[in-house]
C-alpha cells in the first residue's frame, strides 16, 4: 500500500497537532451553543473521531452518508444513503468532512440541511482544496490547504483503499490512471 504513495504530504504528527488546535477553536466558538457534529461518511470518520475528542465542550454527534451526481453545468443532486437520527431544530450544526474539493456535494448538503432549521450551520474539514472549487462554499474550519493532487490517507480513499494510512499522501498517478 505505501508503495503506491508518491510522497507524504502531511505527517501523522502534523495532523494530530492541527486537529487539536481546531478542536480548541471549535470549543471556544461553541462554548455557549448546542453543538451537533455531523460526520459525512465514509471519508470523515478519522477526522471526526479525533476532532470530537479534541472538543472540550458538550457535543452530540451523528452520521450521514450521501452520494451525489451532476455535471459541471448542473447543481449536484444528493441521494441520502444514511440520514441523520437527530432532528436539527435547536442545534448549532457543524458538518465534519474529510476534504472540500469542488464543493458540489457539500454545497448541496448544506442547502438541504438548512431546510431542517438548525440554529446555525458551519463546516469543518481536514483538507481544503480551493483550486478545484466550483461552488460558492468555504470551510469555517480547516486543518490544511492542499494542492490539486490526488491525496489519500487519514480517511480519504481511492477505490476504497488507503483510508487507514495515518498520514495524507499523494497517490502515484499510475495507480489511478490504470
Amino acid at each position: 500500500m505505501t508503495n503506491d504513495i508518491l510522497k507524504v504530504l502531511i505527517s501523522e504528527e502534523e495532523i494530530k497537532e492541527k486537529v487539536q488546535e481546531t478542536g480548541k477553536q471549535i470549543s471556544e466558538d461553541y462554548k455557549d451553543k448546542n453543538l451537533l457534529m455531523v460526520s459525512v461518511l465514509k471519508g470523515s470518520v478519522m477526522i471526526m473521531a479525533d476532532l470530537m475528542r479534541a472538543v472540550t465542550i458538550p457535543a452530540r454527534i451523528d452520521f450521514m452518508s450521501v452520494s451525489s451526481y451532476g455535471n459541471g453545468t448542473v447543481h449536484t443532486t444528493l441521494k441520502i444513503l444514511k440520514d441523520l437520527d437527530i432532528p436539527l431544530e435547536g442545534y448549532d450544526l457543524l458538518i465534519v468532512e474529510d476534504i472540500l474539493d469542488s464543493g458540489r456535494t457539500l454545497y448541496a448538503l448544506r442547502e438541504m440541511l438548512k431546510q431542517r432549521h438548525p440554529k446555525s450551520i458551519r463546516i469543518a474539514t481536514l483538507l481544503d482544496k480551493p483550486e478545484r472549487r466550483v461552488e460558492d462554499i468555504q470551510p469555517d474550519y480547516y486543518c490544511f490547504n492542499v494542492p490539486d493532487e490526488f491525496v489519500v490517507g487519514y480517511g480519504l480513499d481511492y477505490a476504497e483503499k488507503y483510508r487507514n494510512l495515518p498520514y495524507i499522501g499523494i497517490l502515484k498517478p499510475e495507480v489511478y490512471s490504470k
